[in-house]
Order: structure tokens, then sequence, then C-alpha cells
């Protein structure tokens, strides 16, 4: 039986995101999002403008949208209430945070330099997404602060492990084990339920197991 519920957040499940971006005086700063969804070469990011992270982004329009997996669940915990703000906004001093300038470390993660833009990629991340800034929108509610930002992905780093064997282009789901959020709790991912009939329909590589019921 459904019950009516009034949930304080909508928080269903989307990976893990270590969004790198830069300071005012060029440093990197790190945060850990979860409010993330990609559609073409774009991404769309749900975050509080009055975070260091999207004041950095307004200012710079770049980022790098690392994606961690589930082995860096301690890694990405690590930085979960720090915030690149000083002094600390009186209601993330209420939830606890504090102030960390030195994130990376902190977590301890290294950076690797990026190719198109200037924030830093995350080396221990599988994933890494050199991303510009394209449009910013407040959510259009009078007492929040959250925006809807979109983000151009320009260049894709994967690490080589979790390709499609034979294949350059294509990343094997059965090797990546994105960290998930969901409802502000740490998942990864369980192992495949069925194949799908949209392998084909998408021109991707198909194994075995996808060929004995696509027919």
């Amino acid at each position: 039986m459904h019950k009516i519920i009034e949930p304080k957040i909508l928080y269903f499940g989307t990976p893990v995101v270590l969004i790198s971006t830069l300071n005012e005086d060029g440093t990197p700063n790190l945060a850990p999002m979860s409010s993330a969804w990609w559609l073409g070469q774009s991404c769309m990011l749900g975050m509080s403008r009055l975070s260091k992270t999207v004041q950095n982004l307004e200012r710079e329009g770049e980022c790098v949208l690392n994606l961690p997996s589930a082995d860096l669940v301690a890694a990405v915990d690590q930085l979960a209430l720090l915030t690149g703000k000083n002094p600390v906004p009186k209601y993330k001093e209420k939830m606890g945070y504090r102030y960390e300038p030195s994130k990376f470390e902190i977590a301890g993660l290294h950076q690797n330099p990026s190719t198109l833009v200037k924030p830093p990629r995350v080396a221990e991340c599988p994933v890494q997404l050199e991303a510009v800034v394209q449009m910013l929108n407040p959510i259009h509610d009078p007492n929040s602060s959250l925006a809807a930002i979109e983000v151009s992905i320009k260049r894709v780093h994967v690490d080589e492990n979790i390709l499609v064997d034979g294949e350059k282009d294509y990343i094997d789901p059965e090797k990546w084990n994105p960290l998930i959020m969901n409802f502000c709790e740490f998942f990864g991912l369980s192992g495949k339920l069925h194949p799908s009939k949209l392998v084909p329909a998408f021109g991707l590589p198909q194994k075995n197991d996808q060929l004995e019921i696509i027919k």
C-alpha cells in the first residue's frame, strides 16, 4: 500500500561527483556533490549558490567533474563537512562544517593537470570530465539558494582498466562501479541483473549474455 509522505529531501540515487574548481588565489578547491545528470555532451549540476564551488564556477567558468569509484568512499567522506569558504557561513557552521583550504591533502587525493581547463583532475578517479559553464539558473523558489548549472563537457579522461576489451571509446559497465549517493548514504552497484535490449539500439558493444536475449 502506498502512503503520502513529505520527505525532507528527494535524493533517489545519483553518482557522486568531486568537483574541482579554482579559488580567487589560483589554489584548487575540491567539493563532493551528487545532484548531477548527463544529457548528450552536457551535464546539469544542482548546487547552492552560497557554496564556494558555485562562486568559483560563476567567476572562473571552468571545472573538472571527477567521478569516484565505490572504493574511494572513505576519501570522499573525508570531504563531507569541509568548506573552502572562510569564514564558514553560519548555516554550515551549525551543521558542523569547518574551513579547509587543502582538501586534496585531507582526502589523500592527488592532482593531475587538466589539458583544456585550469582546475586540476583527481588522479584517483577513474573518470575525469573537463568542463566549462554554459548557464546558471536559480531555482524558482524564493526560499531557496539552489541553482541549476549547465556545463559542457570538453574532454573525457577514462582509466583504461574500465574500458570494454578491444574498444577505445566504450566504458564497460561491469568494470565501472561508481559511488552512488542515495538519501545522504553511500552505495555502490550490485551485479548486473539482466542484459538490455537497448545495447544494439545505441550501437554499444555486445557481450555473449546480451546476444542471448536480443533476437
